[in-house]
């Protein structure tokens, strides 16, 4: 029997994103793991202590020995492995976790030889979420620069290198399903990159905000304890010390639009790409794209000829799964009773799970992208079966030059029927046209109907 010590640690995991998929998605751990809240937890309160003692200068922490400063230093920068353990053991005696931290923090550096005055000031005047809001607005602020946008990019950089390889390789497109004016592959993906890129700005212009302006965002206790410091000034100096936007109007909490904007700028990137998944998933069923095959896969296990789009089946389902959360977020995060409630708490621990499914639907579309070679042979067999899409430039032409019922003439010859190059030719050679619009016409083929698209593919 196998010795359940080694058993791969995912079989026993509630969510895939922890378990079956762990190992794709491991670049947010850094961010959104419980080890991960703390550390920044740990940051918060190390540099409000250094912004006490350093900017605002009070006079009871004007002795603090550097030794001290540096010990908070490091732990604002980048606090050891073990400090997580540490706090969750103190958290499960006293049951709570902010508190958890400030004990941690006066340890570390009472043993650097901070006075226990000088303690007192380890988190001086803040709530928990005080510390809190900072922290998540950190883990969301660092997460996007270092792991969401640069796996969107990844993608966003395909989609515009394909669509300048392939910007005049000439697709047959379809409206409502149907054969529709030609376009080109190249095309198709730069409309997709341009939305793509459109998302990307908005994401990317999203201004993490943060407060630290005690229990209920008036600066109570501390213009009681220093009346004549500007606490105003002081707190916008901290958050943006920290890299984030000042939010001087609160409650408790941070009220969390930006948080929502976030969530929801995200989503509509996510939308954007399950439209895409989609579209890709109908390509290669009708055979625009053809798969790489990965020697020693399975495809099926009943039928050993077949190539699934399974990494686009599993983009989908999982942006499906994680615009179920961030919508949810949008919705919940901004809602708050009276001057708070705890329900925003237990949401925003679920933040994680919600990237997770993101950023592995972006790995599993560039896999998929990864694996695709178009079939130009196949997209040019589909538009020569459908010469019948030439009728908008024939009776766009016919218009020009006042030949009546151009519409309805068209209408009747190509309307629910099948219309070959020789049967459009006679038609052309009968209308009342100058001789070589008429010749040009006669030539047009529906490879040749792409208008501006290879222009627009280019120009991405």
């Amino acid at each position: 029997m196998t010795d359940r010590a080694a058993r791969d640690p995912g079989l026993d995991a509630l969510s895939p994103v922890d378990g079956r998929y762990a190992g794709r998605i491991r670049d947010l751990r850094a961010y959104f793991s419980e080890a991960a809240l703390i550390r920044h937890r740990v940051r918060v309160e190390a540099e409000w202590f250094r912004f006490l003692a350093l900017d605002l200068k009070l006079s009871e922490l004007a002795q603090v020995a550097p030794a001290v400063l540096a010990v908070a230093a490091d732990l604002a920068r980048a606090a050891g492995p073990e400090e997580a353990q540490t706090v969750k053991e103190t958290e499960a005696t006293i049951n709570h976790d902010v508190k958890a931290v400030e004990y941690y923090l006066r340890a570390q550096l009472a043993a650097a030889g901070a006075t226990p005055a000088e303690l007192e000031f380890v988190h001086f005047g803040c709530t928990s979420e005080d510390i809190n809001n900072l922290s998540y607005a950190l883990m969301l602020h660092h997460a996007r620069a270092d792991v969401l946008v640069p796996a969107l990019e990844r993608v966003r950089a395909w989609l515009v290198e394909r669509a300048h390889t392939d910007a005049q390789v000439p697709m047959l497109s379809r409206t409502h399903g149907q054969a529709a004016s030609p376009t080109t592959l190249g095309k198709e993906l730069a409309n997709v990159a341009a939305r793509l890129g459109r998302g990307l700005e908005a994401f990317k212009a999203i201004a993490p905000l943060g407060k630290m302006n005690g229990a209920v965002g008036n600066w109570n206790a501390h213009l009681c304890a220093y009346p004549d410091v500007d606490w105003r000034s002081a707190g916008a100096r901290f958050v943006r010390s920290l890299g984030l936007e000042w939010n001087e109007y609160t409650i408790q909490i941070e009220p969390h639009d930006w948080i929502a904007a976030y969530c929801d700028a995200l989503a509509r990137i996510d939308t954007i790409l399950i439209d895409f998944s989609r579209d890709v998933w109908g390509y290669v069923s009708v055979g625009y794209f053809r798969q790489r095959v990965v020697a020693g896969e399975v495809g099926s296990s009943t039928m050993p000829h077949k190539v699934n789009p399974i990494d686009f089946e599993n983009a989908e389902g999982n942006l499906g799964i994680a615009n179920a959360l961030l919508r949810f977020f949008a919705e919940k995060l901004p809602v708050s009773r009276w001057q708070r409630d705890l329900t925003d708490s237990t949401v925003l621990r679920n933040l994680g799970p919600a990237l997770g499914h993101a950023l592995l639907a972006y790995k599993s579309l560039e896999k998929g992208l990864g694996r695709l070679a178009a079939d130009p042979a196949r997209l040019a067999a589909d538009l020569d079966q459908n010469w019948e899409v030439l009728g908008e430039a024939i009776q766009t032409v016919m218009r020009r030059y006042g030949v009546p019922n151009a519409y309805e003439r068209l209408k009747d010859l190509t309307r629910g029927q099948r219309v070959d190059g020789a049967a459009l030719r006679t038609f052309v050679a009968t209308l009342p046209l100058p001789a070589d619009v008429r010749e040009r016409l006669a030539e047009l083929t529906p490879a040749a109907y792409i208008g501006l698209a290879g222009d627009l593919a280019r120009d991405i």
